[in-house]
């Protein structure tokens, strides 16, 4: 079966910062959801408009993911939301019930499912 995976981070306007945050977060998801990186089929990345500095994709293809498809799109501006935030969306092979699949949100981007955190 094809599950979807949400998730979020928030980084600083920096290379180094987006790839680190992105890592970090795709690492999480693998971990909490029992799921090996060749199960992945796509990874959709979106990046508020303020960090420009990298592609998040960069970050899956440091971590040995070149036969998944990955997209980076730029989120829509809505005044008043959450700055500097990278969101994932993984589809993936998975024997998980759609209701038990593990979403993760880190650092500020908990704010955005607080009905999501038992991490």
């Amino acid at each position: 079966m094809i599950r979807a995976i949400r998730g979020a981070t928030t980084a600083e306007n920096t290379k180094d910062s987006i790839i680190e945050n992105i890592e970090g977060l795709l690492r999480q998801i693998l971990k909490v959801n029992n799921l090996s990186a060749d199960r992945i089929i796509s990874i959709l990345f979106t990046a508020t408009t303020d960090l420009d500095a990298a592609y998040p994709a960069i970050a899956a293809r440091s971590m040995g993911m070149t036969n998944v498809s990955l997209m980076c799109v730029q989120e829509m501006h809505i005044p008043g939301s959450l700055p500097k935030c990278l969101r994932v969306q993984v589809l993936a092979e998975m024997d998980t019930a759609q209701d038990d699949v593990r979403h993760v949100y880190l650092k500020e981007a908990r704010l955005l499912r607080p009905d999501l955190i038992d991490l």
